[in-house]
């Protein structure tokens, strides 16, 4: 549909045609991100708005509607003062101002924002599990009614309001002995449904009062995306062969720009060492003696093995690892500078040697308690369960190092929702398995919670909110666990397979600490 006589310029925008997942046909609005000419014929490149950069894709004309073509807007030129050439309309010193209120609340707004602390040990929700009887009596608000929990984000983050429950006017809120959080477990004649009952005290509050924090951006592998240009924004590897598959890769990665140009990249699957041709990498495994990634195995369960590699010690192979990882993470940047991280290498074994399926790497020391800094799962490998092993064994390393951990912000899409997943299915199975003891409520605090789990605090709650859980009852927030709910959580529990043994695991934790250097 593209008319030749009028020119279609990076930065124009209009409908192009593609398949959707149902594999039928859509004209979706894109924007023109780069134009070449092979032959004679003219390719755009493209980006379909609100759609994921992976999507991006060498179209041919045939595929655009010229017909809603909308070109570029031009800039405003900056207004000067009194017309003179050079001037402002405002003094240097307040733009400078001017501009750093403007980054510093742009950063508040859009960073991401861990949830805040709930109380400490001493001020720990305790939960109270006894049978109860479902009667005509017991209403229970909607959440919508009532101030939530915990708000979700634009990014898929979650954030807390500063008091968990709103002062509710003409009404008395009842003394739950003292400050500690009460969380009640109903558990009705039916064995499929339960309700938490959540207590937040008076004084429950954020330690950041109420201001997001932005995450940091040293150290690192946070990308800011305030550096993306006409080039990163572009895939610049067509085709990777990687042991027996061939990936498309999903985004841009800094390979050197000699082999940008090459129908297929050859990357030996044991090193990770990148070369131009079938030939080179034929040669070159006559000479790789690797046939597991580099550094000490400290998990193998089945033909399932994890490997920890020290970005100082093989700083070649963390390095080759980043740069085949940066085609499937748009949220990372890459840092030549691994030496301050650790890499698990998660591998799949067969007589040719172990086969790299995932990884995910680490801050060797975290401030924000941090337990995954990049995490990925290969595309042959996804969608069988091997996403969630990975996670799995993040939080086993901080159970054996005595923490809590949580991912590095932002996730990717997928990566949220790999993490919503599992931070589900374990809360649940907790919830799930609190049993009377003695015809006594047990009880539980989140601390309980979050320290058998060593999810952190904030991810426990927002994960809470995320399944609509909170309903709002007679001055106090529940948790209400329906059939729906627990035979949802049943059933996914039946198709996961592959579970991290912790008997498998060994592995001693170093404090990194009192190194001089890593």
């Amino acid at each position: 549909m593209a008319d030749h006589s009028v020119e279609i310029t990076e930065g124009c925008r209009l409908p192009v045609l593609r398949k959707n997942q149902v594999n039928e046909d859509e004209w979706p609005l894109a924007e023109i991100l780069s134009v070449k000419d092979i032959l004679g014929k003219k390719l755009y490149y493209v980006h379909y708005i609100d759609f994921n950069k992976r999507l991006d894709e060498w179209v041919t004309p045939d595929r655009l509607d010229i017909k809603k073509l909308q070109f570029p807007k031009k800039e405003a030129k900056t207004p000067m003062k009194d017309g003179l050439p050079g001037s402002r309309p405002s003094s240097p010193e307040r733009d400078v101002k001017r501009k750093a209120e403007s980054v510093s609340l742009a950063t508040q707004v859009t960073a991401v924002t861990p949830v805040p602390s709930l109380p400490s040990s001493a001020e720990a929700s305790q939960a109270s599990v006894y049978p109860a009887m479902r009667d005509s009596s017991f209403s229970i608000k909607s959440r919508d009614e009532h101030e939530p929990l915990a708000s979700l984000t634009t990014n898929g983050t979650t954030s807390i309001q500063r008091h968990l429950i709103p002062p509710q006017p003409g009404r008395k809120r009842k003394s739950c002995g003292g400050t500690d959080e009460m969380v009640k477990m109903f558990q009705n004649n039916s064995p499929r449904c339960s309700t938490i009952y959540l207590l937040p005290g008076e004084d429950s509050q954020d330690s950041s009062d109420g201001i997001p924090s932005a995450p940091r951006m040293t150290g690192s592998l946070v990308s800011d995306r305030s550096h993306d240009d006409i080039v990163t924004r572009m895939k610049n590897i067509d085709c990777i062969e990687l042991g027996r598959h061939r990936l498309k890769p999903w985004y841009f990665s800094p390979y050197p720009q000699e082999l940008t140009s090459l129908l297929i990249l050859y990357l030996c699957e044991f090193c990770l060492k990148y070369l131009k041709s079938l030939k080179c990498l034929q040669r070159h495994l006559t000479k790789c003696n690797l046939r597991h990634p580099p550094g000490n195995e400290i998990y193998r369960k089945g033909t399932i093995s994890f490997f920890e590699i020290d970005g100082r010690k093989n700083k070649a192979y963390s390095q080759n690892l980043c740069l085949l990882a940066k085609c499937f993470l748009d949220h990372k940047t890459l840092y030549y500078d691994t030496d301050p991280f650790l890499f698990y290498v998660m591998t799949e074994y067969d007589s040719k040697g172990f086969h790299i399926v995932g990884y995910f790497s680490k801050e060797k020391e975290s401030t924000e308690d941090y337990n995954v800094a990049c995490i990925l799962t290969l595309p042959p490998y996804q969608r069988r369960g091997y996403g969630k092993l990975l996670i799995e064994f993040s939080y086993e390393l901080s159970k054996v190092e005595g923490k809590t951990g949580t991912p590095e912000k932002p996730l990717s899409d997928l990566g949220l929702l790999s993490y919503r997943s599992y931070w589900s299915q374990t809360i649940l199975e907790i919830l799930m398995d609190l049993k009377s003891e003695n015809g006594e409520r047990p009880q539980i605090t989140i601390n309980e919670i979050s320290e058998i789990t060593s999810v952190k605090k904030e991810d426990v709650i927002s994960t809470l909110q995320y399944l609509n859980l909170i309903n709002y009852y007679k001055g106090q927030y529940i948790l209400t666990l329906s059939e729906d709910i627990v035979e949802g959580h049943e059933r996914a529990m039946q198709k996961r397979h592959l579970r991290i043994d912790p008997k498998c695991l060994h592995f001693t934790p170093k404090d990194w600490s009192k190194r001089g250097k890593w």
